[in-house]
């Protein structure tokens, strides 16, 4: 019997199950990275355009004004009044989503193309890095769902976008309160963003032959550095 064709859907399964033989499979068809960056996005814009029409937003624009430092809050209560709304914050959430998505992926690929090209020189275009970046972040779905369940359990409508990240390390350790500076510190560092790292470690060493340590470094060098810069200054 002929062996089936290994597919994207099978791609998507086994980035999860079996990172290591999606990863090998992805590497050959760049192409495939369209899946993942749409369902992700589409999730994304999903949960905030469901959570904008979900929460207290009153409370919401009042929240946001009280997380200002006492300094700034006068001169920007007003504005913020004045600006947010539920369809405005949708529509600046939903494209911010897209325009970061692409960037923070195009950044990812110059850095893993660079790095490739001065370390270990193997054979790998810009655009399989990539899709490198779209694949190694298509576990960022769960962290959606996560967050849609959040609303859905949830006692009140009187919640944080911040909070909903069920899977933050301030929602597993630090527990720090909206407006504290560790708040967004915390929230902003998740078990999935640790779940991608672990994906680009695995991906970066079978994609060229580097090992494993070597690659964990790699990978994780400009996440020590962003969040290790960002403590230090709060």
């Amino acid at each position: 019997m002929a062996e089936k064709s290994y597919t994207v859907f099978n791609a998507m399964v086994d980035i999860v199950a079996s990172p290591g033989k999606a990863l090998d499979e992805i590497k050959l068809h760049t192409s495939w990275l369209w899946w993942p960056l749409l369902i992700s996005i589409v999730l994304a814009c999903g949960l905030f355009a469901y959570y904008y029409s979900w929460v207290d937003f009153e409370w919401l624009v009042e929240e946001t004004i009280r997380q200002i430092p006492a300094e700034d809050r006068a001169a920007s209560a007003d504005a913020i009044r004045s600006f947010m709304s539920p369809n405005s914050s949708m529509v600046t959430t939903v494209v911010a989503i897209v325009v970061m998505t692409f960037l923070i992926y195009l950044i990812e690929a110059i850095y893993f193309h660079l790095v490739n090209k001065l370390t270990s020189g193997a054979d790998i275009g810009f655009g399989q890095w990539f899709s490198f970046a779209t694949w190694t972040a298509f576990v960022g779905i769960f962290g959606s769902l996560a967050a849609f369940v959040v609303i859905m359990v949830a006692g009140s409508n009187q919640i944080t976008a911040e909070s909903l990240q069920v899977l933050s390390l301030n929602s597993l350790l630090i527990h720090a309160a909206p407006g504290d500076p560790w708040f967004r510190w915390g929230s902003s560092l998740t078990l999935i963003n640790i779940w991608m790292l672990v994906l680009m470690s695995i991906g970066y060493a079978r994609w060229t032959g580097a090992s494993m340590v070597k690659s964990a470094i790699i990978a994780c060098l400009p996440w020590v550095l962003i969040f290790g810069i960002w403590a230090a200054t709060i």
